[in-house]
């Protein structure tokens, strides 16, 4: 098979692979469901919130695989968020059971072939990548067997009084201007500063706590951090992409810190529809924003999750 070839099949194989995983997100928002908080809202979900990860490494899954995940979890009622590839279970002296299906989850990434590294040698010029998005698949823990007791071991979400002060203590850890008064919650990426209303405005408290997530969700985009597009304005499908980016973020922020998220614009659902149905990369490039943003977020939580709160915190309570 030639090079061209080679890459045309490639380059196929990859489209089919954003149109499949388009498809199946559309088909959840048309059916007015939320993949990105869909698996808490239910009875289904029988695990603990947090994000999914690799039982063997330790690592969280991230991007799309996020949303991939959750929805398999909900989908078969699985206890746990932990997944492993068949050769990972079978290293911890552990195997698939019989029968079992896995789950389709995505790799994406770039490469340089040696052609190329070649060709750029003897141009002068600099070599160019191939990105490229690879399948594997991977197993729930409780599809497995033999596997050693800390790889299936579920982590309950910490108790709802140490959900305020640690939400405190990472907004301001992260340095964002951050002001609490007025009636609307918002960002202004100007100015570079978020509001939003006092908790007693919420008829939910814990609603205080998802709203000020997605505004810093929004905040994580700014050009001194992770350098996102703020220039559309209200409308426009650049803003509805930001927005599904800070929805998604905040979802995995909230999971992350054991409260269950919500959707905080569900009247964005027709814009969020036209952006996916016109570019069937949007909703992938969207996780991976959103997982970027949660993972800047997460980063400044303290080593010591329930560290008390400073008597004075930087958060600025004016009205604004």
């Amino acid at each position: 098979m030639s090079r061209h070839d080679r890459t045309m099949r490639t380059g196929q194989d990859r489209a089919n692979l954003y149109d499949e995983i388009t498809g199946r997100i559309i088909a959840e928002l048309e059916a007015g469901r939320f993949p990105w908080v869909q698996p808490w809202g239910t009875s289904a979900a029988k695990a603990p919130l947090g994000l999914p990860k690799n039982a063997s490494s330790g690592r969280n899954y991230s991007g799309i695989n996020i949303l991939i995940l959750w929805g398999a979890v909900v989908q078969h009622g699985f206890p746990g968020q932990g997944w492993l590839t068949y050769r990972q279970a079978a290293a911890l002296g552990g195997n698939v059971r019989k029968g079992e299906r896995g789950t389709t989850v995505v790799y994406a990434d770039r490469f340089v072939p040696e052609d190329e590294k070649r060709r750029a040698r003897e141009t002068g010029e600099e070599a160019q990548a191939i990105p490229f998005l690879k399948r594997f698949t991977v197993f729930n823990t409780a599809q497995c067997e033999g596997l050693p007791d800390d790889t299936t071991v579920t982590v309950p979400p910490p108790p709802p009084g140490l959900i305020e002060p640690k939400v405190e203590a990472l907004i301001r850890a992260t340095g964002i201007d951050f002001r609490i008064g007025g009636d609307k919650a918002f960002y202004v990426p100007a100015d570079d500063y978020v509001v939003v209303p006092p908790p007693q405005a919420y008829f939910e408290p814990i609603n205080w706590h998802r709203t000020a997530l997605h505004e810093i969700g929004h905040a994580s985009g700014h050009r001194s951090r992770l350098n996102r597009d703020f220039s559309s304005s209200f409308g426009t499908k650049k803003y509805a992409f930001e927005e599904l980016i800070a929805e998604m973020s905040s979802a995995f922020c909230c999971a992350s810190l054991g409260i269950v998220p919500t959707v905080r614009h569900a009247d964005y659902i027709g814009s969020w529809l036209d952006v996916l149905r016109e570019d069937s990369r949007a909703v992938v490039r969207a996780a991976s924003q959103a997982s970027k943003a949660a993972d800047w977020i997460l980063s400044f939580l303290p080593e010591d999750d329930s560290a008390p709160v400073a008597a004075e915190p930087s958060i600025d309570r004016r009205a604004a």
